[in-house]
């Protein structure tokens, strides 16, 4: 598959349409499985995967880092690292918690032992740490850049005012800078990134790669009804979709996905790469025949009357 390729930020770096969210690998899909997911992903074309140390810790019986760990051990076997773009994070995991200099510093060692790699493409502030100084923080990150650890960073579940300082300290500090985000942004949740953060990425031209871009699998078309969620490991995710207004997007979303002839994932995907902010939104699979239909959306062209449809069940 050809795919057209966009920019992030000003790093230089280009990636097809998708990225491929990891949080899967050693969770809910074990090493076999994330062997094929990540070879059928690569061999359609598709290059950027995300990951970070945090994923899985919030599973039972995991502590974080199997994430970086099964995508290490499919780089070793398949010797790959120059196909893909590899993006990681850095902040939410307990034991290398924030964004202080030297934890920065100590946790993309361990990052980069569990991917068996030198260096990675993006590294990721994974939450806003306001108790350490923005100085410090990009400091850090610009050390790792000049010496060849990482290649960009950028900014995950930061406000736009603190992006905004946080680009301001890069410029006259003359630090690398943030050269792309990762938000919540999907069909359901539109408002935090579309209220002002669009706005911001598009001034300083960053790129943007949205996360939970199918609001956690509620917007597959799934899941009717709460009782569908009865022993799913994503329930704790999903509660909080099913409202009044939730329910008016599903519908819509059916509705839309039966006349265009496509699935309900294809279609709040087709949507999410209509937004001109966007670069690519991440997504996440843990069967080959969900990975095909979710890359099967980059073909997916929606018509005008159907994004007004879907946008108009969708505003907030």
């Amino acid at each position: 598959m050809s795919l057209q390729k966009k920019p992030l930020g000003k790093s230089g770096l280009e990636i097809a349409p998708l990225v491929f969210g990891g949080n899967v690998f050693g969770w809910t899909a074990d090493d076999n499985r994330s062997f094929q997911l990540l070879d059928r992903f690569v061999e359609q074309g598709f290059s950027a995967i995300d990951t970070a140390d945090v994923y899985s810790a919030w599973a039972p019986g995991l502590e974080g880092g199997e994430s970086e760990a099964v995508i290490g051990r499919w780089l070793k076997k398949r010797g790959r690292r120059d196909d893909v773009i590899l993006m990681s994070k850095v902040g939410m995991l307990e034991r290398r918690k924030g964004l202080s200099a030297a934890n920065i510093e100590a946790a993309i060692e361990d990052s980069l032992s569990r991917l068996g790699t030198d260096y990675l493409d993006v590294y990721f502030a994974h939450i806003d740490d306001q108790e350490v100084p923005l100085e410090e923080t990009l400091g850090a990150f610009d050390r790792l850049i000049k010496a060849g650890k990482v290649r960009a960073i950028g900014a995950s579940n930061y406000s736009s005012d603190r992006l905004e300082q946080a680009l301001a300290v890069s410029r006259d500090h003359g630090f690398a800078r943030y050269e792309l985000i990762q938000p919540l942004y999907n069909l359901h949740d539109r408002a935090d990134f579309e209220s002002s953060l669009a706005k911001v990425a598009s001034e300083h031209n960053l790129g943007v790669v949205s996360y939970f871009s199918l609001a956690s699998g509620f917007l597959t078309g799934k899941y009717a009804q709460l009782s569908d969620l009865e022993g799913n490991p994503r329930a704790d995710f999903l509660n909080g979709y099913f409202s009044d207004r939730g329910q008016r997007i599903l519908d819509t979303l059916m509705a839309v996905s039966q006349e265009a002839s496509a699935k309900p994932s294809q279609v709040a995907l087709a949507w999410l790469l209509h937004q001109p902010e966007l670069t690519a939104p991440i997504v996440s699979a843990t069967s080959l025949s969900q990975l095909d239909e979710i890359l099967a959306s980059v073909k997916l062209s929606l018509p005008e009357e159907m994004l007004s449809r879907l946008d108009a069940a969708s505003r907030q």
